[in-house]
């Protein structure tokens, strides 16, 4: 026998739950073509497994590396923890379909180095090969995007014109390969869709195998479980299996309730619906500050509501609004646990690490004003990490037999155009951290089961039947990492810094990493539904 890479000494974890057993793994192109005692074959490049794990490679269930994969097309920050897939287009926002007012609605970064030419996801996915790509990306078309193409970002219901046109997109979408319909139903405009709306635009891609829902749901104040129970009533009246999006407790009245709400999904289970979920692990979130600001002051768009906050008596309603009532209908505002992470101009970088409370004070103003002053000044273009969740809830839903993973972190390069930025740190570590953190030091689960949330689970709700596994016939998607090493090394301080301990990661046959280093090499392609 002959190969073109062997992967010797190693223990495989197959990605099925299965013990780990020992095995050589021999590959030929992109595929996996034996797999047992391979010790009298000949191969092109031996890799030298001894005391290592062979893995399938994972597929991050939930990240927002559409359009970041463009300018960082190695993908660093991923591949380098072993990621070898990305599914994009969650929370609503998908670089396509670019409607009647062009793509400006969908950028929410102006870092980007890369001229947007096209309108469809077929358009997206051949500038995203041509550019090359180290990793695999699995698209999804979001709420966001099909609202603003029809050009409906204000705070209404659609008309059955709109809602024809938004159904219409989301099916041509789909039929280009997108897996599933995207909500992020705390976020403008995808918010401003009531239920009929969203099951309406879900029901449209249900002709469609396999094609699912995917949902940032309405997690407002109080709102833990009637946001899962309105993601299983979508999934039900529009007839497509349901993946609810960073299963998360952000309401320190709700703390410990994680039991109840992950029982609504069983029960769901339990008649019929096909639904899981993905968290990260993680005791923070990351957005843009205008997330938390109130429904009317985002009403129209960005452009809408800069004018607003740029009115004197409406940014006087706004402090009000904020005051009397929170964000998220009614959380209350602790400013020292919002911390600045991007920002567009040069002018605020020095903000970029601090918290809120920190920047109001070095400015002598009100955190309110501060709040708003800095997403007027940055055109909205400000992303912030919120430090808003317990550890034991993320132990929880972590350890849950329905959870995979998903980092809800993005693509991106410790030398690239976002390397000013200060991140969360799940775009670095989310992957090492479970198996350094939750499986090596406190045994929250085995490394089996980790290694099947994180890649036979995802690929079988992509249904993406030749990857997630390792098995003869299957792609060569593989991560190679040491069980008593691995860890994540990124900080909330210090947020890139690459992964420890996976010093080989293989995407269709050809090592992306190797020896711990990046080989840039493009192997990645756009994944799509039924492929």
């Amino acid at each position: 026998m002959a190969f073109d890479i062997l992967i010797k000494d190693g223990m495989v974890i197959d990605g099925t739950g299965a013990l780990r057993r020992e095995a050589d793994v021999g590959i030929n192109g992109d595929r996996i073509t034996a797999l047992g005692n391979l010790s009298d074959a000949e191969s092109g490049r031996v890799i030298d497994a001894k005391g290592l794990i062979v893995a399938p490679g994972f597929i991050d269930m939930h990240s927002h590396s559409d359009r970041s994969l463009l300018d960082d097309p190695g993908g660093e920050s991923k591949v380098h923890q072993g990621v070898t897939t990305e599914v994009v287009g969650n929370c609503g926002f998908s670089p396509f379909p670019v409607g009647p007012a062009g793509p400006e609605p969908l950028k929410r970064t102006d870092a980007s180095n890369v001229e947007w030419t096209w309108t469809d996801l077929d358009g997206w996915a051949t500038t995203l090969e041509a550019r090359g790509v180290s990793i695999n990306v699995a698209p999804q078309v979001g709420h966001s995007a099909l609202r603003e193409a029809a050009l409906l970002s204000e705070d209404r219901q659609a008309t059955p014109d709109e809602l024809a046109i938004m159904r219409r997109l989301a099916a041509e979408s789909v039929e280009q390969g997108a897996f599933s319909f995207s909500t992020g139903l705390t976020v403008a405009p995808s918010m401003y869709g009531d239920t009929d709306e969203v099951a309406a635009i879900a029901e449209a891609i249900s002709p469609y195998e396999g094609a699912f829902y995917v949902t940032h749901a309405r997690l407002w104040a109080g709102k833990h479980m009637t946001a899962i129970e309105e993601a299983m009533e979508i999934g039900r009246r529009a007839g497509v299996p349901v993946q609810y999006s960073h299963m998360a407790i952000i309401d320190s009245r709700a703390y410990g309730e994680g039991e109840q709400m992950v029982g609504i999904i069983e029960e769901a289970r339990a008649q019929g619906l096909d639904t899981t979920y993905d968290v990260y692990p993680y005791t923070a979130a990351g957005s843009h500050l205008a997330q938390l600001v109130p429904w009317w002051l985002q009403d129209g768009g960005v452009p809408a509501m800069l004018k607003r906050l740029r009115d004197p008596v409406q940014r006087d309603r706004a402090k009000t609004d904020m005051r009397e009532n929170g964000h998220f209908k009614g959380l209350l505002w602790e400013f020292d646990t919002i911390v600045i992470s991007e920002v567009k101009t040069e002018k605020n970088e020095q903000f970029v690490g601090k918290n809120i409370q920190e920047i109001a004070d070095a400015r002598g103003e009100d955190p309110i004003e501060t709040y708003l002053a800095l997403i007027d000044e940055e055109d909205s273009k400000v992303g912030a990490v919120f430090h808003n969740r317990v550890e034991s809830d993320i132990r929880y839903f972590l350890s849950h037999p329905l959870a995979m993973i998903g980092s809800d972190g993005n693509a991106i390069s410790p030398t690239g155009i976002f390397g000013k930025d200060q991140p969360h740190p799940r775009f670095y570590g989310t992957y090492p951290r479970i198996l350094g953190r939750y499986v090596r030091e406190q045994s929250l689960m085995s490394l089996e089961t980790a290694i099947q949330k994180m890649t036979q689970a995802p690929a079988e709700r992509l249904r993406l039947s030749d990857r997630g596994r390792i098995s003869e016939g299957l792609v060569a998607d593989m991560a190679i990492f040491d069980p008593a090493t691995v860890i994540d090394r990124a900080t909330f301080e210090n947020p890139h810094q690459l992964a420890a301990g996976i010093p080989h990661v293989l995407v269709s046959g050809e090592p992306v990493v190797l020896d711990g280093v990046h080989t840039q090499v493009r192997p990645g392609r756009v994944l799509r539904r039924g492929s």
